[in-house]
Parts: C-alpha cells; sequence; structure tokens
C-alpha cells in the first residue's frame, strides 16, 4: 500500500520529476489504480461570471486591466443566466460548476451577496459548486460554506522563487493564506499552477514541493498550460509539450495520490492520443465547455468523442450517490 506523504523533500520530489518517462508513467499509473478508477474521469465546467478589469499584473493572465487584448469587460452576470449554464453543464455531464470572477479579492457587497445566491441555486443541482474569487478572508470563507460551496480554487501558479517574475501585486504568502482559510471553513481545496511561465525544472518541482508538504494535500490539483494571449508579457512564449505535461501529472500523483489531478488549460491544443498519455499518467479530471475564462478549450462534442475512444465514464460527484449525467449533445 502506497503511503501518504506530507513530508516529501525537494530532493526526493525532484528524483521522482526526472526519472524516465516510461518509467515515471508506469509508476504514476500504480499509484493511480491504488486509489482510483482509472475509468473514471471528473468532467467540470468552469464559467468566467465577471470579465476583466482585474487590477492584478499576472504576466499570463488577459483579463489584467492593465495589458491590451482582446477580451471583453463584462460585469457580474446575473444569477439567473449563471444558473441556466450550469444546468446545461449538468446535462452535458459536468459534475462540478466553477464560477470565476477577475477580482483580485472578495468584498464584502452586493456582488458578494449575489455570488452566494449562485452558489446556493447550483447547489441545489447537486452539482459540486466551485469559486475562484481571488483572496479570501476567514469569514467570506465561511459564508461561501454556509451557502453551500464544495470547492474554492486558488492556484500557486508557480514556485516562490519564480513567482515574483510573474505577479508582484499580491505574494505567494498572500495565496498560502487563502489556502488557509479556506480549509478552517472546511471547504475542498483545488490548488495548483501554470507550465510555461519561463521557470525552470526546479521551479516545478518546488511548487509540487510545496502542494504535496501541506499538511493536507489539496483535494484537487489542476496542472495548467500557458496559452499565451497577444497583449500580455508571456505572448511569445513557446508551447509547452506533451511530455512537459505528463511529467507534471505523473509527478503530482506519485506525491499526491488521492487528489484529483486536473488536466487543465492547454488541453485544446492536444490530440487524442496525448491527452491519453495525460490520463494514463494520472489525470482523472477534465474541464469541458468551449472556454476556460477567456481561453479556448475543446468543444463538448469532441470531449465525448474523447471518452467513447478510450472507454472513459464521467466520475458521480463527490456529495451524492446518483449517476453522473452522460454527455449529450444541446440541440443548437
Amino acid at each position: 500500500m502506497t503511503e501518504i506523504r506530507n513530508d516529501w523533500t525537494k530532493e526526493e520530489i525532484e528524483k521522482i520529476y526526472n526519472q524516465p518517462i516510461l518509467e515515471l508513467i508506469y509508476q504514476a499509473a500504480t499509484v493511480h489504480r491504488e486509489f482510483n478508477d482509472p475509468s473514471e474521469v471528473q468532467v467540470c465546467t468552469l464559467l468566467s461570471v465577471k470579465t476583466g478589469g482585474c487590477p492584478e499584473d499576472c504576466a499570463y493572465c488577459p483579463q489584467a486591466a492593465r495589458y491590451h487584448t482582446d477580451v471583453k469587460v463584462h460585469k457580474l452576470l446575473p444569477t439567473e443566466e449563471v444558473l441556466e449554464s450550469a444546468r446545461i453543464a449538468k446535462e452535458n455531464g459536468s459534475t462540478r460548476f466553477c464560477m470565476g470572477a477577475a477580482w483580485r479579492e472578495v468584498r464584502d457587497n452586493r456582488d458578494f451577496d449575489r455570488v452566494l445566491d449562485m452558489v446556493k441555486g447550483i447547489n441545489e443541482l447537486d452539482l459540486e459548486v466551485c469559486c475562484t474569487l481571488g483572496m479570501l478572508t476567514e469569514s467570506q470563507a465561511q459564508k461561501l460554506k454556509e451557502a453551500g460551496l464544495y470547492a474554492y480554487n486558488h492556484n500557486l501558479d508557480t514556485s516562490e522563487e519564480h513567482y515574483d517574475d510573474i505577479i508582484s501585486t499580491r505574494t505567494y504568502d498572500d495565496r498560502l493564506d487563502t489556502i488557509g482559510n479556506v480549509r478552517k471553513a472546511k471547504i475542498s481545496v483545488c490548488s495548483g499552477g501554470i507550465i510555461g511561465l519561463g521557470e525552470q525544472h526546479e521551479d516545478r518541482v518546488g511548487m509540487l514541493h510545496t502542494l504535496a508538504t501541506m499538511e493536507e494535500h489539496p483535494e484537487s490539483v489542476p496542472v495548467n498550460a500557458l496559452v499565451p494571449v497577444p497583449g500580455t508579457p508571456l505572448e511569445k512564449q513557446p508551447k509547452v509539450s506533451v511530455w512537459e505535461m505528463v511529467r507534471m501529472i505523473a509527478t503530482a500523483r506519485i506525491t499526491m495520490p488521492k487528489a484529483m489531478v486536473r488536466l487543465s488549460a492547454g488541453r485544446v491544443r492536444m490530440n487524442q492520443e496525448e491527452q491519453a498519455m495525460c490520463f494514463m499518467a494520472g489525470a482523472n479530471s477534465i474541464f469541458a465547455g468551449d472556454k476556460l475564462l477567456t481561453t479556448p478549450n475543446p468543444e463538448v462534442n469532441e470531449d465525448a468523442e474523447l471518452f467513447q475512444t478510450l472507454n472513459l465514464k464521467p466520475r458521480k460527484a463527490f456529495k451524492n450517490g446518483e449517476p453522473a449525467v452522460e454527455f449529450q449533445q444541446i440541440p443548437s
């Protein structure tokens, strides 16, 4: 039985990460099968409920107000529009619905009250409700919990050492503090990062080390590949290879065996064979829908074909034992 550890050293994780790729995949696949059903992949949907105009300077993000991108700014969506999107997501097989708002931090105002109403409404649909809203206080996290929030996403993005090269408007400790507030409210933690930001392999190992040595591992670990957006400082970054994604996914799986390892941004640039390698390496969640906030994502029909080709089945929601809904094409 593989031991669940929270005392990994960077040297141990680096040794795992730098193994010959086929050996790494084999080890990760073995751990994956010990703790998960390899035929199950959770389907999640991510909706931008408030887009653009963010005061932060994250070098990868087209929603930063200071960058000149094609992102169209829109205020917080009407509650019923968000609930309808959640209903459609559930019909298409999603069991988790995540709402993202381009805020630096949550403020105690009418917009936050409306988000709480959205959480309540989506929770009543028997979907796992997730939010990514920026920094949270302990009391705000508790309000989200009371409204029915299942998970909160707050990515580390990269290693602590590389972080200041990517973001200057909040600190690494700010991110860890928000994750701590989420934990105190007994909300499931979703935290991972992005590769392809100009970091070194040591930075990827460093980020995984921070996650894998938390007192409790994040229940979800998104692994994102940068999608370079014109107008952002990282617009000319080269594409991340599938093997780099596989290394990250496999190392995350070995060091955090029970976590949902989410194949996230960048999947639109992968073919079926490349995605299959990521699933073999331990990924067991994807985001469905034509966009991830503001960046492209494979369409629902493409994912239905992927699941059929690989004989994968949507994983059930954590909250109840009802069967996951099969993929359906929504009439146009």
